[in-house]
């Protein structure tokens, strides 16, 4: 009698100590998990590289896929081939219907301001009659580039004309700047080509130039155009999202952004 209570009691500990590991190693499964996040260089794919250890912590490997140009961010997103985008503002985004009705913000993280750069006039008052300005080739960032402008008097806009302002609603041009349109990416590399570029944040950074040293004008902290972190339209409140805004949304990455970018990039928080 003894011996059969001695053997069911090993036989129970073994199931147990089976089940016990199951349970284990589905906790473990559901915990481990990766988020892959496409991004551009600077800032976005350091910031997020800046807080892997902070998810790895929690469970999640964060894996960055870097991009460098504004369109294969969002169709990888939509394709599935990543959880979310770093790189773009809320006017980018609705500036395709198709990106807007599969895509959503969130949450915000950081501005940074536009600004005209040359390599040939060190003041915007000193850009010349029929000077050559390269701008953005997307509507958005090309708007926003008109827009710096005619907040610095050298040009007119349309009332009404908005974020997606075109050389087409130019109304007064008193130096008779001649516009032309580019991808983002390249605008860097005109600066020799044109009399002056309007240049995202990011891609002057990129550049290895300081906006608020280098930039003959340049947008105040208070600028609409917010980066956002974007995801496929439902998966705004998944877990691994919701721990991705709260590490991105720190005094670590704030104290980061404030110690290394010299006022090209703004945080919001």
């Amino acid at each position: 009698m003894k011996k059969r209570i001695l053997v069911s009691l090993f036989i129970a500990s073994v199931l147990l100590m089976g089940f016990t590991q199951v349970v284990m190693a589905r906790g473990n499964t559901n915990t481990a998990s990766t988020l892959t996040v496409g991004a551009t260089p600077v800032p976005h794919a350091e910031l997020l590289n800046l807080i892997k250890d902070d998810l790895a912590a929690q469970g999640i490997t964060l894996r960055v896929v870097e991009f460098t140009d504004y369109v294969q961010p969002n169709s990888a997103l939509i394709s599935g081939d990543i959880d979310a985008n770093f790189f773009q503002h809320i006017p980018y985004l609705e500036s395709n219907a198709d990106w807007t009705s599969r895509l959503s913000s969130a949450f915000g993280v950081h501005i940074e301001p536009f600004g005209l750069y040359s390599s040939k006039y060190k003041n915007a008052a000193d850009l010349p009659n029929d000077a050559t300005i390269a701008i953005p080739n997307d509507p958005t960032n090309g708007g926003r580039a008109l827009l710096l402008l005619q907040s610095n008097g050298l040009i007119t806009l349309r009332n009404g004309a908005g974020l997606e302002a075109t050389s087409r609603d130019i109304t007064s041009n008193p130096k008779n700047f001649r516009f032309i349109e580019l991808e983002a990416a390249l605008l860097p590399r005109s600066l020799d080509d044109v009399d002056a570029a309007a240049i995202n944040g990011n891609f002057a950074l990129q550049a290895g130039f300081n906006p608020i040293n280098d930039a003959l004008i340049i947008e105040g902290a208070d600028s609409p155009y917010v980066n956002i972190v974007v995801v496929r339209r439902g998966s705004e409140q998944d877990p691994k999202i919701i721990a991705l805004k709260n590490a991105l949304i720190s005094q670590k990455v704030k104290d980061y952004i404030n110690r290394n970018y010299s006022g090209g990039v703004v945080s919001i928080f």
